[in-house]
């Protein structure tokens, strides 16, 4: 019998650590692998937890140039000779000792979990220190060192899966998966982002739908700043169900970056946990409906480390254990005294951000009607005009 949910934790991962001012700082894994703990997540029937082991050079070689690899070892143990041609030794990605083992670490984990789902051992894998999606072949980018996704993916694709379908919900471009399958028709890469005119990478346009026999296999939906949860959900389910259920993928890969959220010091969304929590529940019944079940969850970014990323990536993961937690539920107080005795301040008290005066959590569904006169839907019309047409797919009814 598979287990439910593989969940991908130790303490080890906590290495991937770029230093003490670095905005992805490692205690956000902490604070969400104890979250779950002391919400039973971990502790729920057929859940697993495992650690990984390190991703071998041959493994990172199905997507990274050796020398790169060879210069991310170099820099790994000694940063003064970090090369700044891959991306090393940057404000992005500054090296510190043991960065290669770190990343690689993080890949394995990715991959094995990959398996786990593809083999049928589990239903669904989660790793909330995954999601790299900024890592290009040859180059480190944006805090993010090897592309354990593009890495996860090409196994899939080695291993027998015929069609895997990508969903980025991080606030960011997911420039390095998408560069990597830009050629590749077997592989669906969809990325809902802020737009590059206002954030990193400054890529990710409509109008870029992939390579030459892979016209419609990338899929940008670039959205507008400010934009809140009724916004941001509109553009998701949008464009992502009508196109993963038109590709038929084997697999479907999702990236759950929580940048997104109205908190985090390095973007301009305004999203809340609740809103977060809906995408991801989203996302969970579209890998039952369309690929048996066949779900990998990543993390990503995430940069309001004590009241935003703990409690999305428990969400993610206990949606995945199939035993999902009410915004409403109180948070232990044992791990808000924890969050105390390291930061000086509690943690919050609930799981979600909205409160009964708020209203329920809603947003306007496509077949309502398209407004012109709404920023949103000229970017969701763009898009869809861009690649439906490639899937057979109205531009918009479907």
């Amino acid at each position: 019998m598979p287990t439910q949910a593989r969940v991908v934790w130790d303490d080890s991962f906590t290495h991937y650590d770029f230093g003490p001012t670095h905005p992805m700082a490692p205690v956000r894994l902490d604070l969400t692998a104890r979250l779950c703990d002391a919400l039973g997540v971990f502790d729920a029937d057929g859940v697993e937890r495992v650690g990984a082991d390190i991703a071998d050079d041959a493994l990172l070689e199905t997507v990274h140039d050796a020398d790169y690899i060879a210069a991310v070892r170099a820099a790994s143990v000694d940063p003064e000779t970090a090369d700044p041609a891959y991306g090393l030794g940057t404000e992005d990605d500054p090296a510190f000792v043991g960065m290669h083992d770190a990343s690689a670490r993080v890949v394995r984990g990715t991959v094995d979990i990959c398996r786990g789902v593809w083999e049928g051992e589990t239903r669904h894998g989660v790793n909330f220190t995954g999601g790299l999606h900024h890592a290009m072949p040859g180059k480190a980018s944006g805090f993010c060192v090897y592309n354990d996704i593009a890495v996860g993916i090409r196994w899939l694709l080695a291993n027998g899966a015929k069609r895997v379908a990508y969903v980025d919900l991080d606030v960011h471009h997911g420039d390095g998966v998408e560069r990597i399958f830009w050629d590749d028709p077997r592989v669906l890469t969809i990325s809902v982002h802020e737009t590059g005119r206002a954030l990193f990478p400054g890529t990710g346009w409509p109008t870029d739908i992939g390579g030459p026999g892979a016209e419609g296999y990338a899929v940008n939906v670039s959205l507008p700043p400010g934009l809140s949860d009724a916004g941001w959900l509109r553009a998701i389910h949008a464009t992502v169900p009508a196109l993963v259920r038109s590709f038929k993928p084997d697999v479907l890969v999702t990236q759950h970056g929580c940048d997104t959220h109205a908190e985090d010091p390095l973007a301009h969304f305004a999203i809340t946990v609740d809103a977060q929590r809906s995408a991801a529940e989203a996302m969970h019944r579209l890998a039952h409906d369309v690929c048996d079940g066949r779900w990998v969850a990543l993390g990503g970014g995430g940069y309001e480390v004590v009241d935003v990323v703990p409690r999305t990536w428990t969400h993610l993961t206990a949606i995945a254990a199939h035993v999902p937690i009410k915004t409403s539920a109180e948070i232990p107080e044992d791990w808000r005294e924890h969050v105390q005795r390291l930061f000086g301040r509690p943690g919050p008290r609930r799981m979600g951000d909205l409160t009964a005066e708020d209203g329920p959590l809603w947003w306007r569904s496509w077949e309502m009607g398209y407004d012109p006169g709404s920023e949103v839907d000229r970017a969701i019309m763009a898009t869809r005009t861009a690649v439906f047409p490639h899937h057979g797919l109205d531009i918009h009814f479907d």
